[in-house]
C-alpha cells in the first residue's frame, strides 16, 4: 500500500515555538456556538480581520445561497408579524418599539439559518455552519464562477474550504469516520486520483505523517484502484484540524482552483494554459466518479511501484 510521503504534497516545517503556537484563542462569547463534531459548514482563513471576514462571508454564501437553492423560506410566524396586529397597540410606544425589536430580532435569526458564523477555536479562522445545504457544490460554484469571471468579490477572505463532515480528532475516530466519509468518491466502482492535505491549529497531539497514512490507506482499501497523484488529482482530501476537531471534505479542482483561494483564483492565468474546472453536475458529484475524466499517467504507475 502507499506510504504517507506519497500521498502528501511537500510542505516547509515552521520552527517550533513559532509566534502564536498552541495558544488558546481569546474566550470572549459568541453567542456561545462552536465548531464541534456533527456540524458541517464552510472553514474560511482570512487576514486578521474577523469580523470583516464574517461579514464578507455572509454576503458572498447569501448571493450563491439565493442563486442555487432560491431564497430561503421564511415560517408563517415571521410573515404573520409584520402587518396584521398593529393597530390595537398604536398609541402604547413601548409595545410599539418591543414588538420591532422583536421583529428585528426575527429577520435576523431567520436570515442567518442557512448560514450561521461560530467559533472556530483558532485565530485567522471562521466557521460558517450550513443547514440543509451541501457545502462542496456551493464552494465549487463560487470558486468556478470567480475562475471564470476573474471577478474579485472579497477583499478579507483569503481561502474558504467547504467541510462536509467533522468528528473527534483522534486517530480511531478519524478511521471508523472517514471509512464511510469517503465512500462516494472512492468505493468501488468510484474511483479516482487523489492527494490529502493536512493542516493542525491548537493541536500538537496527532501526527501530521501518521494521520496522512491511515487516510490514504483507507482510500487505498475502498478500490485498489484510487491512486495519488500530487500534481493535478481529481480529488484533494482536505483534513484541517482544531483543537479537538477535525474537519474533513473531498475536493475537485484544488490545483486549479489555487487551493481554493479567492484572492489567487481571480488572477490572470500567466502561463496561459487554460484548463477547465471539472465538469460533473452538482447531482453526480456526491455520488458518481466520472470514470473517462483523467489518463492514467506513467507516472503514478511508477510512483506505486516504488
Amino acid at each position: 500500500s502507499m506510504s504517507a510521503a506519497e500521498a502528501a504534497p511537500v510542505r516547509k516545517r515552521r520552527p517550533k515555538g513559532h509566534f502564536g503556537a498552541g495558544r488558546a484563542k481569546r474566550p470572549r462569547g459568541g453567542g456561545g456556538r462552536q465548531l464541534e463534531p456533527g456540524m458541517r459548514g464552510i472553514l474560511i482563513t482570512c487576514n486578521m480581520n474577523e469580523r470583516k471576514c464574517v461579514g464578507e462571508a455572509y454576503s458572498l454564501l447569501g448571493e450563491y445561497g439565493d442563486l442555487l437553492y432560491g431564497p430561503e423560506q421564511f415560517s408563517d410566524h415571521e410573515e404573520r408579524l409584520s402587518g396584521s396586529d398593529r393597530e390595537e397597540d398604536e398609541d402604547d410606544v413601548e409595545a410599539a418599539l418591543k414588538k420591532e425589536v422583536g421583529q428585528i430580532r426575527a429577520c435576523t435569526e431567520q436570515k442567518l439559518r442557512r448560514f450561521q458564523s461560530v467559533e472556530s477555536g483558532a485565530n485567522n479562522v471562521v466557521f460558517i455552519r450550513t443547514q440543509g445545504i451541501e457545502p462542496e457544490n456551493l464552494v465549487h460554484h463560487i470558486l468556478k464562477d470567480m475562475h471564470t469571471t476573474k471577478k474579485k468579490k472579497t477583499r478579507v477572505i483569503l481561502r474558504m474550504l467547504p467541510i462536509s463532515g467533522t468528528c473527534k480528532a483522534f486517530m480511531e475516530d478519524m478511521k471508523k469516520y472517514t471509512e464511510t466519509f469517503f465512500e462516494p468518491w472512492f468505493k468501488a466502482p468510484n474511483k479516482g486520483t487523489f492527494q490529502i492535505v493536512y493542516k493542525a491549529r491548537n493541536n500538537s497531539h496527532m501526527s501530521r505523517e501518521e494521520v496522512i497514512k491511515e487516510l490514504a490507506g483507507i482510500v487505498g482499501s475502498l478500490n485498489p484502484e484510487n491512486k495519488v497523484d500530487l500534481n493535478n488529482p481529481q480529488y484533494t482530501v482536505v483534513v484541517e484540524i482544531i483543537k479537538t476537531v477535525c474537519c474533513l471534505s473531498v475536493v475537485r479542482d484544488y490545483v486549479l482552483f489555487r487551493k481554493y483561494n479567492l484572492q489567487e483564483v481571480v488572477k490572470s492565468n500567466k502561463e496561459g494554459t487554460q484548463q477547465n474546472p471539472s465538469s460533473l453536475t452538482e447531482e453526480q458529484n456526491s455520488n458518481v466518479v466520472n470514470p473517462g475524466t483523467e489518463e492514467e499517467s506513467s507516472k503514478e504507475v511508477n510512483q506505486e511501484n516504488k
